[in-house]
């Protein structure tokens, strides 16, 4: 029955016109700063998307999930049909920890409830790293056992491929502990404060095999023997950060090589675990101070070292085969370019004939190349003008390589499928927007992470022909519709040479064509860090969304040499940092300007790191710009380490006049706009001597500034109370200026 108001409008069409207008009036909520960053009140924008991780079999993966009570951590999902059950008993092992000598029921807990676990190549055991000691526990056991006990602090804890022994550094010294019987052995002695065996220093933990990567050591197939890295950081001058919050300031020294001061030198050994011998890998045609050694892996076989060594100005890059009973070194291949040769992130994809997949950008755009053992080139598998990203998987018996790349879109990275012999190439993932695929050992199936510039990650299954099997997680975070969010656009914008630059804009939400509307740009700006992306943008996306709703145009425009559009884009910029990038963003800016709609004389920019550069160079190198806002910046590249600076800046002896002339804050009397500068106080990476060297350039050349320090922070703020604090203060800024 239909039952009809004193109007004549029924029951149903006024409830669907209550319902159309609720969602009007939700769609026209405006975005706070409590919104985005309160630590208690903020919203969830971005969802909980899953990341599976597969285990051995190719048919289940593990999928972590937030800690809830009475929910287990872990689950070992079927990726077929989706079916999950706890991946191990928590509380049986939450009752082995507890049986321990000095766990507290507290620690056992959280002990058994871990997101992830370093797990035996089995994957039916996990080593705890707990109160700087080492705990075994075999998953759906009874007991677990400390392997440990002692007041050194043990860092890089892995398995042996067997999985009967566990590898360790303590006091900067190599080990070994055999499970069966808890027998520990040094296989170094010579670690101190200087000398690091198997463990990662700063430099070449950030620079070089990337940031949370401790160990610097690598197992033989058959376990037999450790290739290891020796780092002596005799020769490093020394920084000193402080935290000045303690009652008795807190000093961290930290050996930190800025360019042109000496690295940290580099041996390779190789040792056997059961005797305890050691032979050091013969890299004796290198000079031990103009030595990096980048990557390292053992062949499949085991009978040979693979290492990848570079001089410190990475001018070129060799791949050598190093024999482990003696260290004698051959070279395989010698990569050279117009500029500097970057290290991939791959080792040799080897092959089971001993030929393998190289990773090489020497035409100036990265491709795949098929190499012979001894290093001839068979095939060029992949060629044009854009990049293979990573290679994701092989297949030989159906004859295929899986890769992620850049052939369909530079600003959103898709997966693809090519046989061996180059042919017949595929592209796997159809939905426009940016993929990073994972696909299981056997490359049968790969799960797809996707996003796109409005949509928060989601995750999906397929078969590694592309054909989908299910969605596993479309993390649906229906708070982005409550709110009035303006439309992204994406497009491209010409140099004056005719480099084609990719771009974003978004507009207010009420945008009015006839009125002219301030512009607020973002801009990194650093080599091969592209900042435009067919991708979810998280918090920072939604900041910028709170600057639009309150009248901005915010604009990203990657100039060439951030493009990463090929190697190729980035080496104009070779032993000259700046001068090109400026050219380019103020092309973007003259491109805008000539909107109808644009305010030309209320632009301002902002950055953080090599972005911060940017930001303080365009304040004190273009008059374009009304305000600026500069988070930890570089403001002289003498202050930043060796490995970055040199790699695009050479030596300050080998090019000094380009080291004087790219620095802020030797411009500092040319400062025009506003300009806040931002910085953590106990940055280890760009240090805050940067911002207060420059500081003190403007201060005396008269200028007026703001600057704001973050206690207790380093390169990034992340207490969630001073991120509130900073994205206020920024917002305020651009308000009160803009």
């Amino acid at each position: 029955m239909i039952v009809r108001h004193r109007n004549g409008l029924c029951a149903f069409a006024f409830a669907l016109l209550l319902a159309c207008s609720s969602i009007a009036w939700a769609q026209e909520k405006l975005l706070t700063i409590d919104d985005i960053y309160d630590p208690v009140k903020k919203v969830d924008f971005s969802g909980t998307s899953i990341t599976p991780r597969w285990l051995n079999d190719g048919t289940h993966y593990l999928q972590t999930n937030p800690p809830q009570a009475g929910k287990p951590r872990i689950l070992k999902v079927n990726a077929l049909t989706g079916e999950a059950v706890p991946f191990f008993d928590a509380a049986k092992m939450e009752k082995a920890f507890a049986a321990l000598a000095g766990i507290s029921a507290q620690d056992a807990k959280r002990l058994a409830n871990q997101g992830t676990y370093e797990m035996n190549p089995a994957q039916t055991a996990v080593l705890v790293n707990h109160a700087n000691d080492l705990f075994y526990y075999e998953l759906g056991s009874d007991k677990a056992y400390r392997l440990t006990n002692n007041k050194d602090e043990e860092v890089g804890e892995s398995f042996s491929p067997d999985g009967h022994m566990v590898s360790f550094v303590r006091g900067n010294n190599l080990y070994v502990l055999d499970l069966p019987t808890g027998h520990e052995r040094a296989l170094t002695s010579d670690g101190n404060a200087k000398v690091l065996n198997g463990r990662l220093d700063w430099i070449y933990q950030e620079e070089v095999y990337g940031r949370g990567h401790f160990e610097a050591y690598w197992w033989s197939p058959d376990s037999t023997r450790i290739a290891f890295l020796r780092l002596d950081e005799a020769p490093v001058p020394t920084f000193a950060v402080v935290d000045h919050i303690p009652p008795n300031q807190e000093l961290e020294i930290t050996p930190y090589p800025k360019a042109g001061d000496p690295n940290p030198l580099v041996r390779l050994g190789i040792v056997d675990v059961r005797d305890k011998q050691a032979h050091w890998v013969d890299t004796s045609k290198y000079q031990p101070n103009d030595l990096l050694i980048v990557r390292v892996a053992w062949t499949p076989d085991g009978r040979q070292v693979a290492y990848q060594a570079q001089n410190r100005e990475q001018t070129f890059l060799d791949l050598n085969y190093a024999h482990p009973s003696d260290g004698k070194s051959t070279n395989v291949l010698h990569e050279t370019s117009r500029a500097w040769v970057e290290v991939t992130d791959d080792n040799p994809r080897w092959l089971k004939d001993g030929s393998f997949l190289w990773l090489s950008d020497r035409t100036g755009f990265k491709h795949i190349y098929h190499y012979a053992p001894d290093g001839k080139l068979i095939k060029l598998l992949t060629e044009g003008r854009w990049d293979v990203r990573s290679i994701d998987g092989v297949d030989e018996a159906r004859g295929f390589v899986y890769f992620t790349g850049t052939q369909h879109s530079p600003i959103a990275e898709h997966a693809y499928r090519l046989k061996l012999d180059a042919t017949d190439m595929t592209r796997l993932t159809q939905t426009e927007g940016s993929h990073r695929v994972s696909f299981n050992p056997q490359a049968t199936l790969f799960v797809d992470s996707w996003s796109d510039i409005s949509t928060p990650r989601q995750v999906r299954l397929f078969n590694a022909d592309g054909t989908l099997v299910r969605i596993v997680d479309e993390n649906k975070v229906p708070a982005l519709a409550q709110y009035k969010l303006g439309q992204p656009e994406f497009l491209q914008v010409k140099t004056r040479d005719g480099f084609a630059m990719e771009a974003m804009m978004i507009k207010p939400p009420d945008f009015d064509p006839a009125k002219k509307y301030p512009v607020f740009e973002f801009t990194y700006s650093g080599p091969q860090t592209p900042q435009v992306h067919n991708a979810w943008g998280g918090v920072t996306y939604m900041w910028h969304q709170l600057l639009a709703e309150r009248g901005y145009i915010i604009w990203v425009c990657d100039n060439r040499t951030a493009s990463n559009k090929g190697v190729e884009s980035a080496w104009p910029l070779y032993k000259n940092f700046g001068e090109l990038e400026m050219r380019d963003l103020e092309d973007g800016l003259n491109w805008l300007k000539s909107q109808p709609y644009v305010d030309p004389t209320r632009i301002g920019i902002w950055g953080w790191s090599y972005g911060g550069f940017m930001t303080s160079y365009a304040l004190t190198h273009s008059h374009s710009y009304k305000l600026g806002i500069a988070g930890g910046s570089v403001t002289d590249w003498h202050d930043y380490d060796s490995i970055y600076t040199e790699r695009y800046m050479r030596t300050p002896q080998h090019n000094p006049e380009g080291y004087q002339k790219t620095a802020p804050r030797n411009a500092a009397a040319n400062l025009h706009g506003r300009l806040l500068l931002i910085h953590g106080a106990m940055d280890d990476n760009v240090h805050m001597q940067n911002t207060i060297q420059f500081a003190y350039e403007l201060q005396k050349a008269d200028k007026p500034f703001q600057l704001m320090l973050y206690p207790k922070s380093r390169h990034g703020v992340t207490d969630p109370l001073l991120v509130k604090h900073l994205r206020q203060m920024m917002t305020d800024f651009v308000l009160q200026n803009l």
